[in-house]
């Protein structure tokens, strides 16, 4: 098979151009009325009867002539006859001459004869019931709400492109319309590609390469908030035939057909020829990031495009440009425009000279100034957007950032608030729960080395770092870099010890007692990456150990069949211990114990929570530091 290249991108201009050349419109429908909010009217909506359609009572009270009440005060009231009753929801049976009042309830129909009603509040009843003491004079009107007060016949009630709101539909309601003509959502097929995937809630075989399908369900969300009607397709494989029979099934069910994945120019990702032999391929790349693997066409007679594999580049470039395509085709305004300005927390380089969209978060100093700082684990991390705020449009003339430069935020939602607390570093399940108890806190698990690096950067409020931040046989840069755990003047809150070793299978069949085992037997084992500060806490012991053997540290790990197969998450390496896939794993006995598996315990080591001097006396941080407080006690 040839390979696709990109050779002329097109400008992020040239895709929406290509974009609004397509029909998404889903045509007209009528709804019932339980099924009207959020829809959009096509057609100017008239009132066919008065609202309400009789003169009614305000309130409870008696219904009378407003020239009977004249003069009448506390001291002197009006006193009328009492002539009959009238209730709501029923004819009234009274008609009232001079001198006469009938009790009446709120929303009840006004007899004949009065033009006004007073209030119960404001009246009295002598002994007998017979008469009515009004204590109060009122004009003609008053407490009244006449027939078409609220709207008249041939009034115009609701106009064309009305998104219609609860209050609309108490209108219509009262209107006794049932039935209303919107728009037809636009109806967006969403196919994800390749044979890699697997549906949410299926068995997932990660050593065959699976993982599961993120795009289907983040796209088709996003469909549905944007007015669309999402229509999910099975996830087609590599193969051309497949692809081209689930394209061209959507294609003749939807409007739009949206693919994710099979896109680059890659020899297997041929989604584009099925493109260019069953339809026609308007655009093929885009001079974007993320997003350069965009296609643009028609398929039958219904529009397409093409998103790239990876989460982040998909949404991204979903919207951006295909987004604001289907509110359109629906119908549906664009959102209130959210943007934060802010400065930029450290700098930042970009040399690839294209129009870049850079997912960020927003954090406050401790004088509520809005600081922006990139996130971006890559276009394959789905977290990447969920620990993002919003995005800042950086043009492709542009290959370098400076620290508190000015920047302009499009907020992700208008709601999005700055977390409480940013915090960085070590993950550990004391964290976790701290977090737990906090208001808004945002925490993102890099690793001590990386948290104690930002933090010196002066982006996060605080830094958990873990283990020993420095040890005897440190000979490399990156080990020295451990070495000043308190991150220059950082500001310690509180810290704890945890019990870190082996995670064993339960029972501990392979008697494992300690590093040695590791060392002297032939046995699996998966270490953390060298952020981690449990690693940092292996690379000690094994030192000493070396030591010890009048060995080369060197020596001691390569004997170690693992040693350099470093997991990020700290629940991994025990997670490979229950998949049989090691003999042990670097972890926390309280990991162990929550997995139900064994522990050989190699000692404790420190977890510090370390404060940005510059933000001490901010909320978030002083809140942290009172439930640190706590666990610290607790360890006494």
């Amino acid at each position: 098979m040839n390979r696709k290249e990109f050779r002329d991108l097109a400008s992020p201009d040239e895709a929406r151009e290509a974009i609004d050349s397509l029909s998404l419109e889903g045509g007209i429908e009528r709804v019932s009325l339980e099924d009207a909010r959020g829809r959009v009217l096509v057609a100017r909506l008239d009132a066919e009867l008065d609202v309400p359609g009789f003169d009614r009572a305000s309130l409870d009270g008696y219904a009378l002539r407003a020239r009977d009440t004249f003069g009448a005060d506390e001291a002197d009231p009006a006193r009328l006859e009492l002539v009959g009753e009238v209730h709501a929801g029923a004819k009234p049976d009274v008609g009232l001459e001079a001198g006469q009042a009938a009790e009446i309830s709120t929303g009840a129909v006004m007899p004949d004869g009065a033009d006004a009603m007073v209030p119960v509040e404001r009246t009295d009843t002598d002994a007998d019931g017979d008469e009515v003491l009004i204590r109060t004079a009122v004009a003609p009107g008053d407490n009244v709400m006449f027939a078409g007060a609220d709207i008249a016949a041939g009034e115009r009630a609701l106009g064309p492109g009305t998104v219609i709101t609860p209050r609309d539909i108490g209108l219509l309601s009262a209107l006794g319309i049932d039935e209303v003509p919107v728009r037809a959502k636009p109806r967006v097929g969403i196919v994800s590609t390749g044979d890699e995937l697997v549906r949410p809630g299926e068995k997932l075989h990660s050593e065959r390469g699976e993982i599961y399908d993120v795009n289907s369900y983040t796209i088709a969300a996003g469909v549905e908030d944007a007015g669309g009607e999402a229509v999910l397709y099975p996830h087609a494989g590599d193969e051309q035939e497949e692809m081209e029979r689930i394209l061209r099934s959507a294609a003749e069910e939807c409007d739009l057909v949206l693919s994710s994945g099979s896109t680059s120019a890659s020899a297997v990702d041929v989604i584009y020829r099925v493109i260019e032999e069953q339809g026609e391929l308007l655009l093929h790349g885009v001079s974007v990031k993320p997003g350069k693997p965009m296609l643009i066409g028609r398929l039958e007679d219904s529009a397409y495009v093409g998103l790239p594999g990876y989460p982040v580049s998909a949404m991204m470039v979903f919207r951006t440009f295909v987004a604001p395509a289907i509110r359109q085709a629906a119908g549906v305004p664009e959102p209130a425009s959210a943007t934060v300005s802010g400065r930029l927390a450290r700098q930042e380089r970009y040399e690839e000279g294209r129009h870049r969209l850079m997912p960020v978060g927003l954090v406050t100093d401790s004088a509520g100034e809005t600081l922006v700082y990139p996130v971006d684990k890559g276009s394959g991390a789905t977290t990447s957007l969920a620990d993002a705020d919003g995005v800042v449009e950086v043009g492709p003339e542009t290959d370098y950032l400076e620290a508190g430069e000015p920047m302009t935020v499009t907020l992700f939602s208008p709601d999005v608030r700055p977390p409480t607390l940013f915090g960085v570093g070590e993950g550990d399940p004391t964290v976790a729960r701290l977090l737990d108890g906090l208001d808004n806190p945002r925490y993102l698990s890099v690793g001590t080395r990386p948290g104690l690096r930002r933090l010196r950067e002066r982006v996060p409020d605080v830094a958990v770092a873990a283990g020993p931040l420095e040890y005897e046989g440190a000979t490399t840069a990156a080990e020295s870099e451990r070495a000043d755990g308190r991150a220059n003047d950082a500001t310690e809150l509180g810290h704890w010890e945890r019990e870190w070793g082996l995670v064993v299978r339960p029972g501990n069949p392979d008697e494992i007692e300690g590093l040695e085992d590791l060392i002297d037997r032939d046995l699996r084992f998966v270490n953390r990456t060298t952020d981690s500060g449990l690693r940092s806490s292996l690379d000690a012991a094994t030192a000493s150990l070396a030591e010890e053997r009048g060995a080369d540290r060197h020596e001691i790990v390569d004997a170690i069949d693992g040693y350099d197969l470093g997991l990020r998450a700290h629940e991994s390496p025990a997670r490979k211990v229950i998949a049989s896939d090691a003999d042990a794993g670097l972890g926390l006995r309280e990991t162990a114990d929550r997995l139900d598996l064994g522990f050989v315990s190699l000692g404790e080591q420190p977890v510090r929570v370390l404060a940005n001097p510059d933000r001490t006396e901010k909320d978030g941080v002083r809140e942290l530091e009172a439930a640190l407080a706590d666990v610290s006690s607790a360890q006494r």
